[in-house]
């Protein structure tokens, strides 16, 4: 580690931290720490933390605002790559928006509802970045990504910034092209519509009242656990299992929705692998039907 540090010293790489505990960077707030925990400030900055972490053949993995991820609680071998906040910039002209992959869903959500833009209304409640909504086509109350998004720039697995349209990214249900082909995604431009303000912030302020009673989110979590099943809600199975409330150590299946999984304020990430790992086992048992996680799941438990 020491002859790494003097590397990366070399390098001139900047913002990076020593085994950075991964609690604080996980909506679950558990997790160990991550050996090295780069933060780049910008695209040439996170084009060279990349080259200098293959040149150096060190397993890594990319992370946006961390609320689709649970870390072990031994932590990670290799480094954290967060793209985060300083991919911040957000442009609108007319119709169009321009944004990085650092801005959270709901500041470019009420950013649009400031400029009469709707069509984003969906994704106000939507914890995490756009970099890691586009990625997985995030979507919520009828709405998807897919559905405002023109294109998309990436850095792709040879650390060029490339587009591709709506079409080329191949947008399927909780799904693009993107993890796949290991892209990173850096900016996209999204086409909205003129509406009213008012109709727009009363659409964006019913759905916060439905989330609200409906939804834990007074507890650490990661929103959905588990994908929808062809057919099935995952909540309605895990439900029908006999699981609502059931908890292993301090992670439960919610009571308020069975389909998230929380942590009661001493879990482990362990205490949440396991749970997760039993509801699975549980619904499959019982239905034939075995549960896809929608989290990612990293490092060592």
């Amino acid at each position: 580690m020491e002859n790494l540090k003097i590397d990366i010293e070399a390098s001139g790489i900047k913002n990076i931290r020593f085994s950075e505990p991964m609690s604080q960077h996980t909506s679950f707030k558990v997790g160990g720490p991550a050996e090295l925990f780069f933060e780049p400030a910008d695209v040439e900055e996170l084009k060279k933390t990349l080259g200098f972490v293959i040149e150096h053949k060190i397993p890594y993995y990319v992370i946006g605002n961390g609320t689709n991820l649970l870390v072990g609680d031994n932590g990670i071998r290799g480094a954290i790559i967060k793209v985060g906040e300083s991919f911040g910039e957000i442009d609108i002209v007319g119709e169009e928006i321009t944004v990085e992959c650092g801005v959270l869903l709901s500041t470019l959500s009420k950013a649009a509802a400031r400029n009469a833009l709707t069509g984003l209304e969906f994704a106000s409640g939507i914890p995490g970045y756009l970099g890691g909504a586009v990625a997985m086509n995030a979507g919520a109350y009828g709405g998807e990504m897919k559905d405002v998004i023109e294109w998309v720039e990436v850095l792709d697995e040879n650390l060029e910034l490339q587009r591709y349209t709506n079409t080329q990214m191949e947008f399927n249900y909780r799904r693009s092209i993107v993890e796949p082909r290991g892209f990173i995604v850096v900016r996209c431009k999204l086409k909205l519509k003129k509406g009213e303000q008012e109709q727009i912030n009363g659409i964006m302020s019913d759905l916060a009242q439905k989330r609200k009673t409906k939804q834990p989110l007074h507890l650490p979590s990661a929103g959905s656990t588990f994908r929808r099943p062809p057919g099935y809600f995952a909540g309605k199975l895990i439900e029908d299992a006999g699981l609502r409330g059931f908890g292993i150590g301090g992670a439960q299946v919610s009571e308020l929705h069975c389909g998230f999984v929380v942590n009661r304020g001493e879990a482990t990430a362990k205490d949440v692998y396991d749970l997760i790992k039993y509801v699975q086992r549980t619904v499959f048992n019982q239905f034939g039907i075995m549960l896809e996680t929608e989290i990612k799941i990293l490092g060592e438990f």
